[in-house]
């Protein structure tokens, strides 16, 4: 069965790489998961789509991760507003993509949300808290994510 992927899967390729597996692999397991897409003429299509994503979130070199570096730690202030009980507990939690989407609209760079660390696995109350971001291998981009209640 030949497919394309549309996400990193350990051990066979990178999204945007056309794979041949065997049948049950890709039906019972690649293609109920969004994993892969069965390889079509108008695939081809959602693959350059699906590479030009990549590239824009992709960091190129050291250089360019340092310019990254700047820009993020360069931002006025980066904020979230969520929905709160009265004592400050957030109702669920803030996500590396939640935190992705708020740099991204305080004017910063389009970031993969797993190149973002939380100080704990989610952030679960209101203020300010302490994220990194790991653009290079020796290149980590540290600021200050304001939480802050929804009206």
């Amino acid at each position: 069965m030949k497919l394309i992927l549309t996400a990193d899967v350990d051990n066979l390729g990178a999204p945007g790489d056309t794979v041949e597996v065997k049948d049950g692999y890709g039906r019972n397991f690649l293609l109920p998961r969004g994993l892969a897409i069965v390889a079509t003429r108008g695939a081809e299509k959602q693959v350059a789509g699906i590479r030009r994503a990549q590239d824009a979130r992709k960091v190129r070199d050291l250089d360019h991760a340092n310019e990254l570096k700047q820009a993020i730690e360069g931002l006025e202030s980066v904020s979230l507003s969520v929905k709160t009980a009265g004592t400050g507990k957030l109702f669920g939690s803030v996500t590396t993509a939640d935190v992705a989407s708020a740099i991204k609209s305080a004017g910063g760079p389009v970031l993969d949300k797993r190149s973002i660390e939380l100080p704990k696995a989610h952030i679960k109350s209101t203020g300010k808290h302490g994220v990194v971001v790991h653009l290079h291998p020796d290149v980590a981009a540290k600021f200050t994510l304001l939480v802050d209640a929804a009206e």
